[in-house]
């Protein structure tokens, strides 16, 4: 984990349906209270409500298609930069990319929208690369609520996250996934 010379960068990881994103919603809106800028990133493919959780009406336009989309996406896939800024910075993430009520933000990589669309391996590309160049001020908080499991290690997604929170619940499956998260982390 590297630290970011600015605000927090804050990964939630777990099994499927161990409440990851409900753990997200509750520290986003503790840190909210406590008076941070919070950057929720919505970087899981498959779960679709974080934005009702937050409190949003609906969610913002996918940063997949700032690039043109998952097909882009993939053609770009092997080129060191998928996004051109060297850094960005909240206030640079355009409108339609961005909820946003009071201090809280919300952005989201993208998702899997049909059946046979494929692997969300650019999601992955676009996430890591989205969180590299991230570039918080230091009241600002980044929450990224992690696809389940541990194939974002695997990718290389956490690599510029400052800390990792893992949400585990009681059955052997779940506390396992959490160990094995620990031991990536």
């Amino acid at each position: 984990m590297q630290e970011t010379g600015g605000g927090m960068k804050i990964s939630i990881c777990g099994k499927g349906g161990s409440g990851k994103s409900t753990v997200v919603a509750l520290l986003a809106n503790e840190a909210q209270a406590r008076g941070y800028h919070v950057l929720v990133v919505d970087s899981d493919e498959s779960n679709s409500g974080l934005f009702h959780m937050l409190g949003f009406d609906h969610p913002p336009v996918p940063l997949m298609e700032l690039v043109g989309g998952k097909k882009s996406l993939k053609q770009k896939m092997s080129q060191t930069n998928v996004l051109s800024e060297a850094q960005i910075a909240t206030t640079q993430i355009p409108d339609q990319h961005l909820v946003q009520r009071d201090s809280l933000m919300l952005v989201s990589i993208g998702k899997i929208l049909q059946s046979l669309e494929g692997c969300a391996c650019p999601m992955g590309v676009l996430s890591r690369e989205f969180l590299k160049k991230l570039a918080l001020a230091e009241d600002e908080l980044a929450i990224v609520d992690m696809e389940a499991g541990v194939e974002h290690f695997g990718r290389g997604v956490d690599t510029s996250i400052d800390s990792v929170l893992i949400v585990v619940e009681p059955p052997l499956e779940s506390v396992n996934v959490g160990q094995k998260i620990h031991d990536l982390a």
